[in-house]
C-alpha cells in the first residue's frame, strides 16, 4: 500500500468516526488505572514526544554514522507542531468533560480540555515510529508496537476520541513520509 493509500484510508476512517460520534455512538470509556499501571501506562504514553525523542536521536547520533536523527528530530518536532495547530484552530473538547466532543473554535491559548482532535502523542509516536522503521527495519515490528501502545492508552486513558486518535496516526504517517520523501539522508 501506498503512502497515499494509507493517508486517504485513515483520513476516511478518520472521517467516518467523527460521524459515529457526532450521532452519540458510546466511543468512549471512563477507565481508571492505579498504581504501577498508572505509573507504567504514562511513560508508554510518552513513546515519541519531546524528551524520548531527543535521548533516542542522542542515542542515534552516537551509535549510527548516518545522520538519522535528523529526519528523526524533524518528523517528530513538525508532527508535534502542526498537531498543535490543528488542537488550537479547531478546539475540540476531550472525552468527559463538559461540551464534550465539541469543537470550540480558534483560540492562541493552551487549555488542555479543548485541545483532543488530533491526538498528538499518537501522532508523534507514528512519526518516529516511520522515521525508526525507515532506517531499521529489523526493529519495526518493535516500533509500531510502541506506537499502538501510546495510541490505544490515549484512548484508554479516556483523553482522546477514536477519531483524534486516527487523525493523529494520519498526522504522523504523512509528516513523517514527507520527511523521509525529502531527506537526503
Amino acid at each position: 500500500m501506498t503512502n497515499a493509500n494509507v493517508l486517504i484510508a485513515l483520513s476516511l476512517l478518520t472521517a467516518l468516526l467523527l460521524v459515529t460520534e457526532r450521532f452519540g455512538a458510546p466511543l468512549t470509556l471512563q477507565l481508571s488505572f492505579k498504581g504501577d499501571l498508572k505509573r507504567e501506562s504514562r511513560w508508554f504514553a510518552q513513546y515519541g514526544q519531546g524528551a524520548c525523542a531527543m535521548v533516542i536521536a542522542l542515542l542515534l547520533w552516537r551509535l549510527d554514522s548516518r545522520p538519522v536523527f535528523i529526519p528523526l528530530l524533524l518528523a517528530v518536532f513538525l508532527t508535534a507542531l502542526l498537531a498543535v495547530m490543528v488542537k488550537r484552530t479547531l478546539g475540540r473538547v476531550r472525552p468527559g468533560r463538559e461540551d464534550a466532543g465539541s469543537f470550540m473554535g480558534p483560540t492562541i491559548r493552551h487549555v488542555s480540555a479543548r485541545e483532543s482532535f488530533p491526538s498528538s502523542h499518537t501522532a508523534s509516536a507514528v512519526a518516529m515510529t516511520v522515521v525508526l522503521a525507515h532506517f531499521y527495519p529489523a526493529a519495526t515490528a518493535i516500533f509500531w508496537g510502541l506506537a499502538v501502545i501510546c495510541a490505544v492508552l490515549r484512548y484508554l486513558m479516556d483523553a482522546h476520541w477514536p477519531s483524534d486518535i486516527t487523525a493523529g496516526v494520519a498526522l504522523g504517517y504523512g509528516v513523517a513520509a514527507a520527511t523521509l520523501y525529502l531527506s537526503p539522508a
